[in-house]
């Protein structure tokens, strides 16, 4: 009650409440004796798609990457990007793609890549095609009914592959500037599936898999982590309400556990920089050490498989880092650390259900669908595009206007019309007056356009978010 007592006096003095991120309502006062409004700034909310008890989660899950770690953009981007085409001139493709230079404006998450025509594309929930891209040639609708009838694309993983990741924006990128670099070159004659270069023939799909198996290669064996941990600074944001921010949690009686894919000497190395301050969770504590903050910690989780079949759960040697021989059986201990393992046997470990546990993660797929959809997680996404995306909804709010005011005229020319009317009424206007406005709109946001609408329509993207975080 004090401390309700507290904000309510400093909103009666027009004073801000002490919480980050708010800041006075710019409309006007509401009166005498009610104080000014304040509202809270897009970085600090958290948008809900249905209600939640957060009285009932027993159990905080985070991962690591791009969510208690987040990178630096475009910065971290950048080296990916040129980590990649290294790989791949050593590959033995050609040095000109080394002039490449990465642009944080064309990629957006949620593509789909076409890998038998070499085409980026957004689609809606059903997918439906709604932009189409050949390397930086974006298609019209005649170009795209030829290649796909009705302008729809059922989603085949033989066929199509999900660029869902914030760490697939570089590969997006690269994907496109080959395709263009291929598609546009003298030495290389265009096929509808590939390029040919006398008796070579590469094909839009081997292009796919040499990017995609670099892509791999530097997060894996490369020297993406190696770069990263050399310099934390360039790469890493940190910030000093982390440790308070899981201190208080734990205070309200929770749990919490690090689950991540990234192995236990990279974790280490950033969850240390990420937890290095001189004191604890308040200036008169102590520093800690980043395993003290959490009860229970997993690396090389190897999600989305964890929720399934999973691996054999071993115990770290937090010295050496190497895993110790044989399946951890017994109870989870807290300040170690362990490898692998199931869903399954976490759970039961931690005499958790599905609703106890609340996971915070930014994949939509590894994270989010399959925690949700799979074991019954209570799902948290991390969106940092949603900064961008309500900045321009703000910003850009006259051509939302005029969008509805052009759909209640097309609403407007069917509206006496039944079933005995022959003559159809001329929508050429309206529709291309649309369409118009829809491209002013995507290109408020970028070259692509939106992560989740493309006009009015909700992307393959913003489905998944809707229905599973």
């Amino acid at each position: 009650m004090d401390s309700l007592k507290f904000i309510s006096d400093e909103l009666m003095n027009n004073q801000p409440p002490g919480s980050p991120g708010l800041c006075p309502s710019p409309t006007a006062d509401l009166g005498p004796g009610t104080g000014r409004k304040w509202y809270r700034k897009a970085a600090h909310r958290i948008f809900v798609n249905r209600s939640l008890h957060l009285e009932n989660i027993k159990y905080y899950g985070f991962d690591m990457d791009y969510t208690i770690a987040e990178y630096k953009s475009p910065q971290y981007e950048r080296l990916g990007f040129n980590l990649i085409k290294e790989r791949l001139v050593s590959l033995g493709y050609p040095q000109e793609i080394l002039e490449f230079e990465y642009d944080p404006s064309f990629p957006i998450r949620g593509l789909w890549f076409d890998t038998l025509y070499g085409n980026l594309l957004k689609v809606d929930a059903y997918g439906n095609i709604l932009v189409c891209v050949h390397g930086f040639t974006f298609l019209k609708h005649n170009e795209v009914y030829e290649l796909y009838p009705n302008k729809f694309l059922q989603l085949d993983e033989c066929r199509v592959y999900v660029l869902n990741t914030l760490f697939n924006l570089p590969e997006t990128y690269l994907l496109a500037c080959l395709i263009d670099f291929f598609t546009n070159s003298a030495q290389y004659t265009k096929d509808k599936t590939g390029v040919k270069s006398g008796n070579l023939l590469m094909s839009f799909k081997s292009i796919f898999q040499d990017v995609r198996n670099a892509t791999d290669w530097v997060h894996i064996q490369g020297d993406l982590k190696s770069e990263t941990v050399k310099n934390l600074d360039e790469y890493v944001k940190k910030d000093e309400r982390l440790p308070v921010f899981l201190s208080r949690l734990r205070e309200s009686g929770a749990k919490i556990f690090l689950l991540t894919n990234s192995d236990y000497r990279f974790t280490d190395h950033i969850m240390t920089y990420l937890f290095d301050f001189p004191h604890g969770p308040r200036h008169e504590e102590p520093h800690r050490n980043w395993k003290t903050y959490f009860d229970l910690i997993v690396v090389d989780a190897r999600k989305p498989l964890f929720f399934g079949e999973g691996t054999i759960l071993r115990q770290v040697d937090t010295t050496t880092g190497a895993l110790r021989l044989g399946t951890h059986m017994g109870p989870l201990q807290k300040e170690q650390v362990y490898s692998g393992g199931s869903c399954d046997v976490f759970t039961e470990l931690i005499k958790a259900k599905g609703k106890d546990v609340l996971y915070v993660g930014d994949h939509i797929f590894g994270d989010i669908l399959k925690s949700k959809k799979i074991r019954g997680w209570r799902t948290f996404l991390i969106v940092p595009e949603l900064i961008q995306e309500l900045h321009v909804w703000t910003d850009k709010c006259q051509l939302f206007a005029e969008l509805q005011g052009l759909d209640v005229m097309l609403g407007d020319l069917y509206k006496n019309l039944d079933s005995s009317t022959k003559e159809k009424p001329d929508i050429s206007k309206v529709r291309h007056a649309i369409r118009d406005v829809t491209h002013k709109m995507d290109m408020s946001y970028g070259m692509l356009g939106s992560l989740f609408r493309s006009g009015s329509r909700q992307t393959f993207f913003s489905s998944q978010v809707v229905r599973y975080a």
